[in-house]
């Protein structure tokens, strides 16, 4: 079984912050490989007038990924899924001899109870968030955190992960990395327009990039 993190997002773009907690975390969870979900269209996100085609925010990751074990996909979009639930649900049952992890920030958890069918998301895979300065507190005060708190496991367990029954849920801590994609967009509000997609494939399936 092929030991596989999954995290999603806009990658609007990805930049640094994305490929380093991906190394930690694939350390952390010893981990085989990291699949960069790069969503098509983000439900809590709808009507952003900064959102990058989905082709260009696919190669930014692909740039981003260079030499590690981090596959950029845009499968959500093969998939026809439009939520979190929905999409994990769907590679599950793709993927037979894959362990799957959700991966996730604190700013996600804050907010997880705002997601469709959220505890359906923790129910189908066990979830690893992700420290991030200013989110911790809010993120352990969330309304979805007084239901998964009891599923909470040890990060000096973490490697065993694919062991755990879900609902489960880590809390991982690597050395803050102050990136963000919106900082990104402040600097370079075309940086989009420099990236090219000819020749680029979909890390996962194959395909040539949308």
């Amino acid at each position: 079984m092929i030991r596989t993190g999954l995290l999603g997002g806009s990658f609007n773009p990805a930049h640094g912050g994305h490929r380093r907690i991906s190394l930690e975390a694939i350390r952390a969870l010893g981990l085989d490989e990291m699949w960069w979900l790069v969503s098509p269209g983000n439900p809590l996100k709808e009507g952003a007038r900064d959102m990058a085609p989905l082709a260009a925010r696919l190669a930014s990751a692909h740039a981003q990924a260079r030499g590690g074990r981090i596959r950029p996909t845009a499968i959500e979009q093969q998939l026809g899924t439009r939520y979190t639930a929905d999409t994990l649900r769907k590679l599950v049952r793709r993927f037979p001899d894959h362990h799957f992890i959700w991966l996730m920030g604190a700013d996600n958890l804050a907010q997880f109870h705002h997601w469709q069918r959220w505890r359906e998301i923790a129910r189908t895979m066990p979830i690893a968030v992700i420290a991030r300065p200013g989110y911790d507190g809010r993120a352990l005060r969330a309304p979805a955190m007084g239901w998964l708190r009891r599923f909470v496991r040890r990060p000096s367990h973490a490697k065993q992960w694919t062991m755990w029954s879900s609902p489960a849920l880590v809390l991982l801590r690597f050395r803050p990395d102050p990136s963000s994609a919106t900082q990104v967009r402040a600097i370079r509000p075309d940086w989009h327009s420099s990236l090219t997609t000819r020749g680029l494939r979909d890390r996962v399936s194959r395909r040539p990039l949308p």
